[in-house]
């Protein structure tokens, strides 16, 4: 894949950098890792399983750069002031980001699929190394998302990595910290670009330039009126559209069916009708699936078989993920911590009765700062009057920060606006909450994202009853 012979990974339990890790170990580099979270004990069985993999790890003093190491790979979070950034540069070994070396994997593919976009991109990027794989075209993926068609029982935590052919690669981009600018895909495939991470003229800078380096195909939603000017002003190869309200894409969807875990609908594309049923819910998920089976017209494979390697994908770990019903009341996991995904959820969870109790945590002070009116209209949009919305403080994850604006301004602005709202200024004083709150035909929904302890969380929240 590239010419380094070992890596050291500061912060190896990322969702993003676990996988790469775990891909780069597996195409036979040797791989010593670092974590903060692992020092501070959490999440144990996760370190446990790249220790398993063959990867060592190792505390975040230092000690894991060695004059042998050839590249240390950090994340954009990753601080100078860091014992293995300190000790690298010491020792004048390159810093790359994880961004630049899963480019330096991903640009040597032949047929290189890059799925982008501020809101499902994990989700479409399943759904295309599901259908790939289920069609027997033996995909390499690098995922953020566990993949639970690839799960090799609940304990795996490496589902979101799969090491098939060379020549055909499917990976997820990440605009947030700017690492899609490194990369030189044949067919470039974009959801939607909302605030999330970065501004809208930065995004828009990003997402338009990505979109010109496409060499084969650029695959876009046509629902979104930024993302279709973008393609219209940048793209210099083949367009394929997708969409449910524009009739003129190409590929569309019709007669959606909305199921409590499930949705089905007719796929209308190049003038012929296929009936799909999808086992993950949502309007945001049928959008999802049409990109994902766009991917497969723009390789030119058989439709029919793609549509059954869409219906087989079981769906992302957080995405939506239904945890557990136990005294009438069920307890679902979601990954959703920007609007637009919240949204998404919410109006998916909102298309059946039952009250709702949210439990959102912020994913960083940063974002709320950023998004604070956004996030405020997208509970008030979707939250019904009954609904609760429960917020502990935002996650922090160590290092300096501006905590100007916190998850209490949040609340306040929501009470203002009549949604009941709670701030907690510990997670651990909401479960007795709920506890007291919830009663049979209630749906809790357990929300944020960068805090791994909040799936756990979830499963607790179920032992309650």
């Amino acid at each position: 894949m590239n010419n380094h012979k070992s890596y050291c990974f500061c912060g190896v339990g990322g969702s993003g950098m676990m996988p790469l890790a775990v891909l780069l170990q597996k195409s036979g580099h040797r791989i010593v890792g670092s974590d903060r979270s692992y020092d501070q004990g959490k999440t144990p069985e996760k370190f446990k399983a790249l220790q398993e993999s063959g990867i060592d790890i190792l505390s975040q003093d230092g000690t894991a750069v060695t004059d042998d190491i050839d590249v240390l790979v950090v994340s954009s979070a990753i601080e100078d002031a860091i014992p293995d950034v300190t000790r690298a540069k010491a020792l004048n070994i390159p810093i790359l980001t994880r961004g630049q070396i899963l480019a330096e994997c991903f640009n040597t593919a032949e047929h290189k699929i890059a799925i982008a976009g501020t809101s499902g991109k994990s989700t479409v990027t399943g759904m295309v190394a599901t259908m790939l794989a289920e069609m027997g075209e033996d995909p390499t993926v690098v995922n953020g998302g566990e993949i639970r068609n690839f799960q090799n029982g609940a304990a795996d935590k490496f589902s979101g990595i799969r090491k098939g052919r060379d020549d055909l690669f499917v990976a997820e981009m990440d605009e947030s910290d700017g690492s899609i600018a490194h990369y030189t895909p044949s067919i470039a495939l974009l959801n939607n670009v909302a605030l999330d991470h970065k501004t809208m003229q930065e995004l828009e800078q990003l997402f338009g330039d990505y979109l010109g380096r496409a060499s084969m195909a650029v695959i876009v939603n046509y629902d979104q009126p930024r993302v279709k000017h973008l393609c219209e002003m940048r793209s210099r190869t083949r367009i394929i559209s997708y969409g449910i309200d524009d009739e003129f894409a190409n590929l569309v969807a019709l007669d959606l069916v909305p199921r409590a875990y499930g949705i089905s609908f007719s796929l209308k594309a190049y003038g012929k009708i296929y009936p799909v049923t999808l086992n993950v819910p949502g309007r945001h998920n049928v959008e999802n699936a049409l990109a994902a089976l766009a991917v497969c017209f723009a390789l030119g494979l058989d439709a029919g078989k793609a549509i059954a390697g869409i219906e087989a994908f079981k769906g992302i770990h957080r995405r939506m993920e239904y945890i557990g019903t136990s005294g009438g009341i069920s307890v679902i996991d979601d990954f959703a911590h920007n609007p637009d995904k919240i949204s998404a959820s919410l109006q998916a969870l909102k298309s059946f009765d039952g009250r709702l109790i949210v439990m959102f945590q912020p994913h960083g002070f940063g974002p709320l700062r950023l998004m604070r009116q956004e996030l405020v209209d997208a509970f008030k949009i979707y939250m019904g009057a009954d609904d609760i919305l429960l917020m502990p403080e935002a996650y922090y994850a160590g290092g300096t920060v501006d905590r100007s604006v916190t998850a209490k301004h949040l609340i306040d602005d929501l009470t203002a606006k009549d949604v009941q709202a709670h701030w907690f200024a510990m997670r651990d004083e909401i479960p007795s909450f709920i506890k007291d709150n919830a009663k049979e035909g209630d749906r809790i929904v357990i929300m944020g994202a960068r805090d791994d302890t909040l799936h756990s969380f979830a499963h607790s929240v179920l032992k309650l009853f």
